[in-house]
């Protein structure tokens, strides 16, 4: 299976509320989505995209099987972290498992590094999402550290990984899973 990254449409709504309406995939992000995840929170989610500073966010949909399968952005940090940026992503729990979000961070990285003045682009998974710490391995991300005792999520106190990909270290967007 192979996935494409594209610009977000007000049509991707429906798809976009049908990933984060599942609690799996809400439970490995970051607070602060609705639960349920309803098409007018995607409306707004996708609507703030398209209007964002595009030097600023790189926010793009991922999609496998002429389907929107989940999302992915790189979002440009401030001030002496100017030229660092953070990369988010998930996928609709029913695509995991296929490679589809390595070669979506694959796209995105060499994306932004060719498009941008950005040097480095990190991710900062939880430490027990093993399978998210593999995509970034698959793609060509270092793990830098443990952020210990770093987040609070559904009632737990978690660790976290620092991963990092540094401009010029990318892996060519045709590269296999």
């Amino acid at each position: 299976m192979t996935c494409s990254i594209r610009k977000w449409n007000l049509s991707d709504a429906p798809d976009l509320a049908a990933a984060l309406s599942n609690p799996n995939v809400q439970d490995h992000l970051r607070d602060g989505l609705a639960y349920p995840y309803t098409v007018q929170d995607a409306q707004e989610y996708i609507s703030a995209m398209l209007c964002s500073d595009a030097t600023k966010t790189f926010a793009f949909a991922v999609v496998a099987e002429g389907k929107v399968t989940g999302s992915i952005g790189v979002f440009r940090q401030e001030n002496i972290h100017r030229q660092t940026a953070e990369l988010g992503y998930y996928l609709a729990e029913e695509y995991w498992g296929n490679g589809l979000m390595t070669q979506a961070v694959r796209q995105i990285c060499s994306f932004v590094f060719e498009q941008s003045d950005i040097l480095r682009i990190y991710a900062e998974p939880f430490a027990y999402n093993i399978a998210s710490c593999r995509v970034l391995e698959k793609a060509g991300f270092t793990c830098e550290g443990t952020l210990r005792q770093n987040a609070v999520k559904n009632g737990k106190v978690l660790d976290m990984k620092m991963y990092a990909l540094l401009k010029g270290n990318t892996y060519a967007t045709t590269s296999g899973n």
